[in-house]
């Protein structure tokens, strides 16, 4: 499609498109900063540097202060001094360790002098003193009440206090200098700056050093200045009203060689190391959202969103930290091996895993999880930061979209085809282009005359729409939206305080601060059916660019020195804003309909934090139709859905370039076991339909598809699973079967959730067979399809999977699967067919499972409108 409005754009706008747009050109990495280039990153590495070259003689200036420390109430307090060449008296910082009923720790320090607002900004800025300290009013959900029971002592210079289960844990907290051991089973766990890397920026002013004519030269300053007070990226400067504020703690994972999570990077499920080691990076893992066109793969460079967990494994243990902060932030990983003692007969050495984190501002606030099992973490984080949604049953099946279907007529043209090629599909999704010049809430009458007419058409076969509203509103004359934002000041605002104006798709755009709860309720209204002509129940939303994407701002974002509600800097919360948006937009599809008959909101986001996956889906960005874009897939989303967002997929044949037709249909194989499956493709691609991939192709398409909707029931259980437990729908090997180390990096290969099924998609161009791994257990395993028997206890199987065939799947005895075996159009022609269960015995002769059932759609489940139904055979009935 012609993008018409181009023309009538600044040259600025025309130049982005055709440089930064370019479907044929890769990742512009000068638009994004490495470490050396951001100067917080850069003065953290260069701190650790510093004090491991100084070996033992270097001494953290960070120390309790004794007399500050008390115990009561389930809370250690006190006040960490750091010890400054330019200060005359130790700069203090509150330190508060919280040990939760849980059985979570929580370490949080702040800096007094902010919080008491005993600084000056410079510039005359208007922006907040302290450290942002409202992260949590958008992550955390719960789970922070107290355990009083903890106890605690102190004697020779540290406070030991006793928390968790029967009071089995140990936080061993050191005076001087301060750090932190967390105790399990009388093994160290984790600890927080055994390093000595610990880095709190204070404040300070900003001092004279011009040396002026008849003078001597002022003394050159302990730290490098150069980034403390403003930094230049891409023809903008931040002016850093507020001076150097970064915080950084080095974490160790004693005797754990993997780690895992920090989404989302385009890598493998066991993270590498980023300094030194064999095929490591050369950069630190980024975390700050950023809308990253064609993304590299095997990279840490950032991508569309952050969740700051990381979980570490060891054989039989698990534990994880949960980094609280919403800026800007970086990790480093380095792994070291001990050697094993020539004398203890062969037993070898053990690796520990440090990590090294960064943040440009705010607190340190950190959650400590002891687990001991994988479960144990991800129920205890999703305590804290919300479960996966369930979300309506029609979510859960095929979901076809591309930018553009360019009428009404092609909508329902394209559902046509689906039936008549009888195959089924639940969504048909509109990209930017339905819309009158690229203003939100409004239809182009020439292509999309009747909206109403269309959602009937896909009514009638229970299908539904998804539309896409961004968080940039187009500013245009005689725009109700634009006028309203202008009006009641609900617009991010610059530096200045004044409205940011920037540049996205529709040009000249504002972007509306979902942190302002009058701006909230605002665009809560925007979305009532009265207001939001031509939608109806069944048009369900997708929130794009909300990183947010600023075409023309520094790294393709907003300028850090932007200012939200509040006056908060941009800075502070940069990662979470996508959440605000992304909750706001759910807010409103429910506030449009009457209390009483609400449906769960459908809301699918690009940008996300911890405690967006309460809100809805997430998929992994503007993907290539490449076979490693495919296999990447599979990491990325093991990754996000171990670290509590389940309801997560890619777009299937990727979105920029046009696949194969072989690796197509490889990937609609391998999507059907995404939890969100959705197909997606750029403006400049072939249609690529599934009844358009001609013979022999559209077979073995169309079987992935049905097995899809054939396992609804199974999927359906799962997302209960995920949005009551925490639990992944997508499973690695390492999380199921924690004890078998040959499974700890396997990454290709997962488990559907509870269901017993481990699936081995082909990722490779020309394969026609897998090697799968089954592990160290005396379960036997079945082809899914043809049951037939394999007992692998360690071995690797090489299981056929011609490309005409299905993809690679078998079923873990043990288990009890339920599905349907009446194909349909949609899932909404199957509500009422039968089911049926599929029963896999172990080698005792034994299974189990369940089926989770409710109406699909509404809030009725919460007030015990459900069924919820757990089968066993046991050897006498076998």
């Amino acid at each position: 499609m012609v993008h018409h409005s181009i023309t009538a754009f600044l040259p600025l706008f025309v130049w982005l498109l055709f440089t930064v747009l370019d479907p044929a050109a890769a990742v512009k990495h000068e638009n994004f900063k490495i470490c050396d280039q951001s100067g917080f990153c850069k003065r953290n590495r260069a701190y650790a540097d510093k004090a491991t070259a100084s070996g033992s003689s270097w001494t953290s200036p960070y120390n309790l202060d004794p007399k500050t420390v008390s115990v009561k109430k389930g809370q250690l307090t006190g006040v960490v001094l750091k010890t400054s060449a330019e200060e005359t008296a130790p700069v203090r910082w509150p330190l508060t360790i919280s040990f939760l009923e849980s059985g979570v720790a929580r370490v949080t320090v702040d800096e007094e002098k902010r919080q008491k607002g005993e600084i000056e900004l410079r510039h005359g800025s208007p922006a907040r003193k302290e450290r942002y300290n409202e992260v949590q009013n958008w992550a955390i959900v719960g789970g922070l009440t107290v355990n009083e029971e903890a106890t605690g002592s102190t004697q020779n210079g540290e406070t030991i206090v006793r928390y968790g289960p029967d009071n089995s844990f140990k936080a061993v907290v050191k005076h001087a200098p301060f750090s932190i051991d967390f105790v399990r089973a009388g093994e160290t766990q984790i600890q927080f700056n055994s390093k000595g890397w610990l880095n709190m920026e204070h404040w300070r002013p900003k001092l004279d050093r011009e040396v002026k004519e008849g003078e001597p030269a002022p003394p050159e300053p302990p730290e490098d200045e150069s980034t403390w007070w403003e930094e230049s990226f891409g023809g903008n400067t931040d002016t850093k009203p507020k001076g150097p504020e970064s915080i950084g703690l080095d974490i160790t994972f004693p005797g754990y060689e993997h780690v895992y999570g920090v989404p989302e990077h385009a890598g493998p499920l066991s993270l590498k190391e980023t300094r030194g080691g064999s095929g490591a990076y050369d950069q630190p893992y980024r975390l700050y959202n950023s809308d990253v066109f064609e993304y590299e793969m095997d990279t840490p460079m950032t991508l569309y969103g952050a969740i700051p967990l990381m979980q570490a494994h060891r054989k039989d243990s698990t534990v994880g930290v949960f980094w609280l902060n919403a800026a800007e932030m970086w990790i480093d990983i380095v792994k070291t091996k001990t050697s094993g003692n020539p004398l203890s007969l062969g037993i070898g050495g053990t690796t520990n895993t440090q990590t090294h984190w960064f943040s440009e501002s705010g607190l340190l606030d950190v959650f400590v999880f002891l687990g001991p099992t994988p479960k144990d973490i991800v129920q205890k984080y999703s305590e804290l930061t919300g479960y996966s949604q369930l979300p309506q049953h029609f979510a859960l099946g095929y979901h076809q979209c591309r930018w553009n279907y360019v009428t009404d007529e092609d909508v329902k043209d394209v559902d046509r085809k689906f039936d008549k090629a009888k195959i089924p599909y639940d969504v048909i999704w509109l990209d930017i282009e339905y819309t009158e010049g690229k203003k939100y809430f409004t239809w182009d009458k020439d292509n999309f005359p009747d909206p109403l007419g269309m959602q009937k058409h896909l009514d009638a076969h229970g299908r539904k729409l998804v539309i896409i509203v961004d968080p940039h509103i187009k500013n245009e004359g005689n725009y109700p939206v634009v006028d309203a934002l202008k009006a009641q000041n609900f617009g991010i605002k610059n530096k200045e305080n004044n409205i940011f104006e920037g540049w996205c798709w529709p040009g000249s755009s504002y972007w509306i601060d979902a942190f302002n709860p009058s701006a909230f309720k605002w665009w809560k209204s925007l979305f009532a059916y009265s207001n939001f002509e031509g939608t109806t129940p069944n048009t369900h939303l997708w929130n794009d660019m909300n990183e947010p994407s600023v075409f023309n701002g520094p790294e393709t974002t907003m300028p850090k020195d932007n200012l939200h509600f509040g006056n908060w800097e941009h800075r502070d919360l940069h990662n979470v804003n996508g959440l605000t948006f992304v909750n706001a937009t759910y807010e409103a599809l429910l506030a449009r309909d009457d209390p009483k008959h609400q449906r769960r909101p459908f809301v699918l986001t690009r940008s996300f934090y911890a405690g967006s996956q309460r809100m809805g889906a997430m998929w992994t960005g503007d993907n290539l139709a490449s076979w490693d874009h495919l296999e990447a897939s599979i990491p990325m989303l093991l990754n996000q859905c171990i670290s509590g967002f389940s309801f997560s997929g890619a777009d299937v044949g990727g979105f920029f370039g046009n696949p194969s037709k072989e690796l197509l249909t490889r990937w609609y194989q391998a999507g059907a076991f995404y939890p969100f499956y959705r197909a997606h493709a750029h403006i400049d691609s072939r249609r690529r339909e599934p009844y358009l991939a001609g013979v022999p192709y559209v077979e073995p398409i169309s079987q992935a598809l049905r097995l899809r909707y054939s396992l609804l029931p199974a999927w359906y259980t799962v997302m209960h699973t995920a949005s009551t437990t925490g639990e992944p729908a997508m499973r690695p090997m390492w999380y199921e079967h924690p004890s078998d180390e040959k499974g700890f990096a396997l990454d290709d290969q997962f488990y559907v959730g509870n269901m017993g099924l481990l699936v081995k998609p082909v990722l490779k161009e020309g394969a026609t067979s897998v090697d799968m791994y089954l592990p160290l257990t005396e379960t036997p395993y079945y082809d899914y399809f043809t049951f037939e028997h394999y007992t692998g206890k360690g071995a690797t199987l090489k299981l056929d999977a011609p490309l005409l065939g299905r993809t690679p799947v078998l079923m873990r005895g043990g288990h009890i699967l339920p599905r349907k075996e009446r194909p349909r159009r949609s899932s909404a022609l199957m509500k009422w067919d039968p089911y049926t269960l599929v029963i896999a015995l172990d080698h005792n002769n034994q299974a189990e499972g369940e089926l989770y059932i409710d109406d699909g759609e509404s809030f009725e489940f919460e007030k015990g409108a459900y069924v919820h139904r757990h089968f066993g055979i046991s050897p006498n009935e076998a």
